[in-house]
């Protein structure tokens, strides 16, 4: 499959260290937005949108997480970066986790937040495929998908942060989404895991019924040297809700690529 033109953002310091950071199912490059900040003080950031989210191209054919790896590749080049390191949230940790595997010579580390390898039960994601292509829009599955990204108690705290991550997910179009639960319908990159040499951060949220910390275990448990990092009241988005303390091991972590 031809690689789609991912739309993409650079922010901090030319010659930086780059690191490639990609967002969950249903979100955009936006998502990254508490991170910035600390993470473009430092690194140059570039955030992308996956095919079918954000400013991206939608392309209605079936993919695989491959396709989405591949164009993050194609990305790469033309912006001419030859290494960078790599982070996602959810579904940009799975593309992530692809990268490592399959095209490691272009990958300095990992960072692989509240993600997984494997997420059965296959017909979960494609009974969510049917209902938005059903319906011509993510507005079916709104509510019930942000939910699961907040813990109950910081959601009724932050109502503005819940309307706009609902805002990114409904301006999602169905068609990109649908085909990116597909996606997910069909990845199994268990076997994949032992193929992955750069140093890897997996970060867990004890609270994520999206992802559960079990997947994030089996990750670190496949991933030679990877090290695992649970964060305490927290759920899907751990990045929105602990903002402060996800900043800092990713920083931590991606600063030891230019040392």
């Amino acid at each position: 499959m031809t690689a789609v033109a991912l739309h993409h953002h650079a922010d901090g310091p030319r010659g930086a260290p780059v690191v490639v950071l990609g967002s969950s199912l249903g979100t955009a490059a936006e998502m990254w937005r508490p991170q910035l900040p600390a993470l473009a003080a430092r690194l140059r950031v570039i955030r992308y949108d996956h095919r079918g989210h954000g400013g991206s191209p939608v392309d209605d054919r079936p993919c695989e997480i491959a396709d989405l790896g591949r164009d993050v590749l194609a990305l790469l080049d033309r912006l001419g970066i030859e290494r960078a390191s790599f982070g996602g949230f959810s579904l940009g940790g799975m593309v992530a986790i692809w990268l490592g595997a399959n095209a490691s010579d272009r990958v300095d580390r990992l960072v692989l937040c509240c993600t997984a390898a494997h997420m059965p039960p296959a017909s979960a994601w494609a009974e969510r495929a049917a209902a938005v292509r059903a319906a011509g829009t993510t507005e079916v599955v709104a509510d019930a998908v942000v939910a699961r990204w907040l813990t109950p108690g910081f959601a009724e705290r932050r109502p503005d942060l819940v309307e706009w991550l609902r805002g990114m997910l409904v301006a999602t179009p169905a068609a990109g989404y649908a085909a990116c639960c597909g996606a997910i319908e069909r990845m199994d990159m268990r076997a994949d895991l032992e193929r992955i040499a750069a140093p890897t951060l997996v970060v867990s949220a004890a609270e994520d019924p999206a992802t559960p910390p079990e997947h994030q275990r089996r990750l670190a448990a496949g991933i030679r040297g990877a090290r695992l990092e649970p964060i305490a009241g927290a759920a899907h988005l751990a990045g929105v809700e602990r903002t402060e303390q996800v900043n800092r091991l990713m920083l931590e972590h991606l600063e030891q690529a230019a040392a």
